[in-house]
């Protein structure tokens, strides 16, 4: 990897006190725990790393089938199978510890309780830079969104972790409401740092063969390149309707589109799904954003966040 030279244009960002030095994440549930990419890619010269989701206990998930590709995409009801946040701190957290990377635990309850006992274990392990709050799973039965559907159910979960913790708060909002902007603002008043968006629409696929569905579940979450212009205009709204820092994803496969996302609004970007298409593409994508910025002489990535002319 090329050293940074003194000529190279600034990629560094800060989210809501977090400074990550560039503004590129790997989304939750699409990077494992860190360790399971990091024989393929530099951790280093990532932003930031959310997490696979954390509940208080460890989860299951879903029966299988439960993943299953579509045209232009990945639809997913793996249902927030995880270790836990016990043995998250025991067993993943200090591998991380190792990297020069921020990292963003991305957590989970089942009820407002629930998502405060977690927060306040997390912020208790040195390592931990910020908290993720997903009111916005929709391939679980309890929690998830329909806490993140509701305005009110999602900001009083964001005022329970907020006052289990002295971390940044960020909240994951859900494209599966009439109205996301309202959600970003009732979380942003209850004092979220930071809203990231979009997760996945909820779809479903069917086996003709059998006339049954491919998933389990029935249903899951639809993510990848299908969902990109989507969630670009969910972004771009919520960056007009709330001060706090946004957080864009869905969809993002390349430095361009990622380099959009900011265009609309977004001070960072996370990328998901092409994390299994491609191992390397966060590492890429870093890449491809610095040489966008020498070709068009931008000095400093900030300087194209809410750029986008309408």
């Amino acid at each position: 990897m090329k050293k940074k030279s003194k000529t190279d244009p600034a990629l560094a960002v800060d989210i809501a006190g977090l400074k990550m030095k560039n503004p590129v994440i790997t989304a939750s549930g699409t990077f494992g725990y860190g360790e399971e990419y990091a024989e393929y890619v530099n951790l280093n010269q990532l932003g930031g790393i959310v997490v696979k989701g954390l509940s208080l206990k460890p989860r299951l998930g879903n029966p299988p089938p439960r993943i299953m590709e579509t045209t232009g995409g990945l639809l997913n009801a793996v249902g927030l199978q995880n270790v836990g946040v016990a043995a998250f701190l025991a067993e993943k957290l200090p591998f991380l510890r190792r990297y020069d990377v921020a990292v963003i635990a991305n957590i989970y309850g089942e009820s407002y309780a629930e998502y405060a006992r977690v927060a306040e274990k997390l912020s208790a392990a040195p390592g931990v830079h910020a908290l993720e709050v997903n009111v916005s799973c929709p391939n679980v039965k309890q929690g998830g969104l329909s806490f993140g559907a509701n305005p009110k159910a999602a900001a009083e979960v964001t005022r329970r972790v907020k006052a289990a913790t002295d971390l940044p708060v960020w909240v994951k909002l859900t494209p599966n409401v009439t109205d996301i902007t309202v959600i970003a603002r009732a979380v942003e008043q209850a004092g979220a740092d930071a809203v990231s968006l979009i997760n996945t629409l909820t779809g479903m696929a069917i086996d003709l063969r059998t006339r049954r569905p491919h998933l389990k579940n029935v249903t899951g979450g639809l993510s990848g390149p299908a969902i990109k212009p989507v969630a670009l205009r969910m972004v771009w709204q919520v960056a007009q309707s709330v001060a706090v820092p946004v957080i864009g994803m869905g969809g993002i496969l390349t430095a361009e589109d990622a380099l959009e996302f900011m265009v609309a609004g977004a001070k960072a970007v996370q990328v998901g799904t092409a994390n299994f298409i491609n191992p390397l593409a966060a590492e890429e994508i870093v890449q491809g954003m610095r040489l966008y910025l020498k070709h068009h002489k931008i000095k400093n990535i900030a300087e194209i966040v809410g750029t986008l002319q309408v």
